[in-house]
């Protein structure tokens, strides 16, 4: 059984309306639709297929938003997505076709990019899966190897509707734009994004700030909280960036603590 109709055959779609609802019905039929409630109002936790179909359907439907943050959504940036989802997501050819139709529904709906990321949130609490929306839709706006100026407007204000720190721009724009390369001086700041942390924390607050984190991504714990196996290659690259970040910065604080010796 698909991603989509495990989450249907769990009956979440009847469970809450708003933007992932109106998708959901949008996929299935408006008489599916209709029967729509608010899941996040009626304090219902959704299980683990029900949390995977919310999170494909807002996904998609976000990306749908992304492409057409120019004014229309154009043959270049249709093949882009069709690309990022046979060559980097991986789908099966089922949940492709389900993919691209979702797609399809929400570029043209009354919905914008940010309705959809504030549902989202209040349905997933969980702060590593919104993190991995946001990681996907910096990559597909650098699938083009750029980042246009209307992509870059939503990346840097959409944080805040996903409940996100300002500060995971930086630290995804340095990965995407520069490849993750950082050294010393400013951009050594890019690593202590990646953590969600400051300078300025001691070396005990850092490690802290490393274990939260790297729980939070282990691959094991967010596939329990519903990220469709086809991603978890993006979540082990943000486990990556996670050890590379607390790694950089110990190794910049122990030559710091040679130089202040001598």
């Amino acid at each position: 059984m698909s991603w989509l109709g495990a989450g249907i055959g769990a009956g979440i779609g009847m469970m809450f309306g708003g933007p992932i609802g109106a998708a959901l019905g949008a996929w299935v039929g408006s008489s599916f639709g209709s029967g729509l409630k608010k899941l996040s109002e009626a304090g219902i936790a959704l299980n683990r297929d029900g949390a995977q179909t919310v999170f494909i359907v807002a996904l998609f439907s976000m990306l749908a938003k992304m492409a057409k943050a120019d004014g229309q959504v154009s043959k270049a940036e249709i093949q882009l997505v069709d690309d990022f989802i046979n060559n980097n997501l991986r789908l099966s050819a089922e949940d492709r076709q389900q993919a691209i139709k979702i797609f399809r529904n929400a570029k043209d709906d009354q919905f914008s990019i940010y309705d959809y990321a504030n549902q989202y949130r209040q349905l997933i609490r969980n702060q590593a899966m919104r993190e991995m929306v946001y990681r996907l839709l910096f990559a597909v706006a650098f699938a083009d190897g750029e980042l246009h100026p209307a992509e870059e407007q939503i990346l840097r204000r959409i944080p805040e509707t996903l409940g996100l720190h300002a500060s995971i721009f930086n630290a995804m724009f340095n990965e995407f734009a520069h490849g993750g390369t950082a050294g010393r001086g400013d951009s050594l700041q890019a690593h202590y994004d990646v953590l969600g942390c400051n300078a300025d924390v001691s070396d005990r607050e850092l490690k802290l700030a490393y274990r939260r984190k790297a729980a939070e991504f282990h691959p094991d714990k967010i596939a329990a909280k519903g990220l469709p196996e086809e991603f978890m290659r993006h979540a082990e690259d943000q486990m990556k960036s996670i050890t590379v970040a607390y790694d950089t910065i110990v190794a910049a604080r122990k030559r710091q603590a040679t130089v202040d010796q001598v």
